[in-house]
Order: structure tokens, then sequence, then C-alpha cells
């Protein structure tokens, strides 16, 4: 059955009640207030601070939009794209585009001008539907993408070239607009992270998106009585795959609007969560504001919080130890995935398997793992090679991209181009991206490795490792390394420590410099590399 199925039976099943809470903590003055006086604030008073929507509404919405689309003779297969920022609009118009039969194509947030024209000219985008933060970069844009024949905006003080989106669709009747849908019919164009260059085009169906409910509802045990609190970006397939365990149970998810420390706690507090996706460097910046006193976690009622989990990228074991030494009764979880396997939960830990935190998991729920060599077999257990996964959600294709696909999917497994290996009890590990394999003097160096191990020095809040050119080894390792606020450190330093790692494991360049990452918590090395590897390396002179 095609995914609107689920909207569907909530909205008949528990229509008065909430579906979405959008928590927007900038409309409110409140950075010195603990929580207990906080949660006394008449927040009524502060128009848009705390919007609500019941699963009636939610359905409603989506029925409207789909019916402007429909008048608007877009018809099944077309291509509509969603540039929003996290708002309590998002999930409703992402739905009203599939239920108008058309596949939704969500474009993420920090696009530059260029690479939104990229990705509308790349899907065939008739329709964009954008808000406020996008107006210049759509203006810049707008003679030049002739196939977009409709731009729709979303919020206050409209721009003169877009119609008013609310306005048209709350015409519109709120009735199912009775498109007949399947399993096997497009339903979502979602892009690649984009940390190599301009991102692929990734086309998944109605039966991809239902495996993404199944699999997080079984790999978490949602109930209805679950609150899930939603910091990461929605057009991302990460955060949305993981609020699909509340469409399927019909659970509420609260959309928090900022990341800082406070207001993650502050709205954990208020909505009694009990599930909290985090990226690594939110879960940082919670622990060192703890650590420093800004946070007082006794301020704050987290009594219904039970799992904290995080995805995206590898998580280091210092983390979530240093998490469960504040957080003991928290359960703890971390799921692989990517956009071409429908986000999260093709591989899976456990939250039983706290043992083994570091690794990623085993295959997750209704999927297959295998860690294939160069020539496509199985290498042996415990030594390195690509990861491949198989099952419901992998993509139907990279659109308009035969080679790449071709390239990709084989035999029905998605060669992910991460490097990994396997441990004795079938635990598989992270070692690194096959292009961010660092080869010196004939070694393979995988930097996940010595990231993790550089995390574990006190002083460093993050930390990348990329290969720089060497005139005689061909290339070598350097660490850009980000400190904690308020710390100092010396490259010396940095080199004692590393000490213990094996010698060519240990960086031969300290650079301290912030960590770029992307909104789903990724690390741009090619940012890196095009800041750092263009010029000659002094190399460190290594102890023996």
């Amino acid at each position: 059955m095609p995914i609107t199925s689920y909207l569907e039976f909530n909205a008949k099943e528990y229509g008065d009640e909430v579906s979405l809470v959008e928590i927007n903590p900038e409309l409110l003055d409140k950075d010195n207030l603990p929580w207990k006086e906080y949660a006394l604030v008449e927040t009524a008073h502060v128009p848009g601070y705390r919007k609500t929507l019941s699963w009636k509404g939610f359905d409603g919405r989506a029925n409207q939009c789909a019916n402007l689309l429909g008048s608007l003779g877009v018809g099944k297969g077309e291509k509509v794209a969603v540039l929003l920022m996290n708002c309590i609009e998002w999930l409703p118009i992402y739905f009203g585009v599939l239920k108008s039969g058309a596949v939704v194509v969500p474009l993420n947030y920090r696009y530059t001008s260029d690479e939104i024209k990229y990705c509308l000219d790349l899907a065939d985008v008739t329709t964009l539907i954008f808000g406020p933060e996008f107006k210049e970069r759509v203006d810049a844009i707008k003679g030049a993408i002739p196939k977009v024949e409709r731009l729709f905006y979303v919020g206050g003080d409209k721009p003169g070239f877009a119609e008013d989106f609310e306005a048209r669709a709350g015409l519109c009747s709120e009735e199912s607009p009775g498109v007949p849908l399947s399993d096997d019919d497009d339903a979502a164009i979602y892009y690649s992270s984009g940390t190599t260059g301009f991102p692929k085009a990734i086309l998944h169906t109605h039966a991809s998106l239902v495996s993404a409910c199944v699999t997080e509802q079984k790999h978490h045990g949602q109930t209805k009585d679950d609150v899930f609190l939603c910091i990461p970006p929605l057009y991302h397939t990460g955060a949305k795959m993981h609020w699909f365990g509340s469409l399927i149970t019909g659970g509420r998810a609260a959309l928090l609007r900022g990341t800082s420390p406070k207001w993650i706690l502050d709205a954990a507090a208020q909505e009694k969560a009990t599930i909290v996706w985090l990226l690594v460097p939110w879960a940082q910046d919670i622990l060192d504001a703890i650590d420093s006193g800004e946070v007082e976690l006794s301020c704050y009622d987290l009594s219904n919080w039970r799992l904290m989990h995080i995805g995206a990228q590898p998580v280091p074991p210092s983390l979530i130890k240093r998490w469960r030494s504040h957080f003991p009764d928290h359960a703890y979880d971390t799921n692989y995935g990517l956009s071409e396997s429908i986000g999260p939960g093709s591989v899976h830990l456990g939250m039983e398997n706290m043992h083994k935190v570091g690794a990623i998991g085993k295959a997750g729920y209704s999927w297959e793992t295998k860690i294939v060599g160069e020539d496509g077999a199985p290498v042996r257990r415990g030594d390195v090679g690509e990861l491949a996964v198989k099952g419901p959600g992998v993509m139907k294709c990279y659109y308009k991209d035969p080679e790449a696909t071709a390239a990709a999917l084989k035999d029905g497994w998605l060669h992910t181009g991460d490097m990994a290996r396997e441990d004795e009890d079938g635990f598989i590990y992270l070692v690194d991206r096959k292009k961010d394999v660092i080869i010196t003097g004939g070694e393979n160096i995988y930097p996940v490795q010595i990231e993790d191990f550089l995390r574990g020095f006190e002083k460093v809040k993050d930390v990348a490792v990329i290969g720089v050119p060497h005139q005689r080894l061909g290339e070598v390792a350097a660490a850009v390394i980000e400190l904690k606020p308020g710390a100092a450190s010396t490259e010396d330093e940095i080199m004692r420590f590393s000490m213990e790692l094996p010698r060519y494991k240990r960086p031969r360049q300290v650079i301290f410099d912030e960590v770029p990452r992307n909104p789903t918590g990724k690390i741009e090395k090619p940012r890196l590399r095009e800041k750092y590897a263009g010029g000659s390396v002094v190399e460190h002179q290594m102890e023996k």
C-alpha cells in the first residue's frame, strides 16, 4: 500500500489528537531562564512559538495541497520540489505532493542558487514550493529554470514573482483527491549529501518509503505513546524516516527549530519526549554545556526520555561513554543507512547491544549485508572491504544516470562506498569512505580510526583527518583539530597524545581549525582538502 495510507488511517482513528508540534525558541526570550521557570512562561501570548496540528488537520492540509496541484494539471509522475526549513507545513506539503500522484523532491536548505538550479534541472521539476529563507536564491535563478512552470511561496511577505501557496491551497477541498497509487509508483527523489561534488538524484518508490516505516518501528519499538523530538532537517532521509516510526503508530512528534543545548533540553522536557535523535556535534554540545555548568540537568524533567540514538556518521565510543555518565538510564542506538537505502536502518546496532558501542551493528530488519573486495567477492571476516546492502528500501535508480546506477547496483545489492569490517560476532564496524582512504607509502590508512582516537583527548571537540600530498610517501595524514571552547593546545601536545597509535597512523601534520559538517552531520572533507591539501606539507618528525 502507498505510504499515504498511514496518514489517512491516523486521521480517521486519531483525528483530534496532536500529530505535529513546531517549537520556535528564537521567538521566546528565555535564554537565561532555568527550565522550571521557562515551563511557566505563558507561551500562548508569543505568536508562532508553539504550533500544533492534529492528525485530521495534517491529512486535510495534505489533501488541499494535492487538490491544488491536481487543479493545475500536475499529473502522476510529475516532479514537485520542496525547499523549506523545518516547519509545521513541511510534512503536509510532502504528503500532499504524494497524494497528487506526483514525485516529491526535497531540497537541501544549504544549497546555493546554482545548486538549486542544478537539482531542479536534473529532476525535471515543474513546480517549486519554497519558504522565506530562500527568496533571494530563487529570485536569482527564476529566469534560468525554464522547466519550472510554477513557483509557490509559503510564509509572509510574499515576493512578487511567486504565488501564495497557502492562500491558493486554502481554497481547495480537504477531501482526498482519490488519485490511485500503488507500491511500485515513483514517490520521491532525494539528493545525496553532496560531500563529493554535485549530488546525485536518488529515486524511491512508495514501497521503499513504507519499508522505512516498518523497519524504524521494528528497531525502536515505537508505540502511540512515544513522543519523537525531531531536530535534523526534514529534507534528508534520516530525520524523516525516523519520524516514520511515529507515522506508523500514530505517535506525536515535535519539530524543534534550533540546535542549542538549552533548546534541545527545554523541548525534550516540555514535550515529554521519549525518543530524541541527535547528530554527533549536538550531543557533544550538550555534554560540553553540562560539564561547563552552562546547563544544570536538575532543572529539567527528562524522566520520559528513554532512547537517544545517533546516525548519519560514525559515532565515537568515547562520546557514548561520556553520555551514559550523565544519562545512565538512556537506551542508546545507532543506525546506518544512506539516501540510496532510504535512510536509516539497513544496518542497526540494537538497543540491547550497548557492549558493542563503536559498531554500526548487523543487518537491519528485512535487510542483508556483505563486505566485498575489489573483485566483488566477500572478504574474510575481519578483513576490510566495501559494505554492500540489500533490502526493500534500496533505491530504484539514480535518476537519469544509468552509468552511476550500474556502478552502485549489482544483482540487487547496493554498493555503499563505505569501507567496513566484521568482527567475530558478526557486528560491522565502519572504517571509512572508500574515497577518503589515505594511501601512504603503500599502506592504507582509514581516517575514521585516527579521528576516533584523537577525540579521546580531553581538549578536542571535533577532528577530521585528510590526506595531504607528500613528495616521498604520496600522501600522509593531516589532522584538522577543533578544540573545545576555551581550550588551548599545541601541535606537539597532539603529537605526544598520538604516540599510542601505530607509527604509520600518526598524523604528520596538525591544523587547528573548525571542522565543517553538513546539515546531516557528515564532515565536509572536500572543503578541507581544497583548503589544505593543495600545498606542500612540512612533515612532523615522528619519534621512533
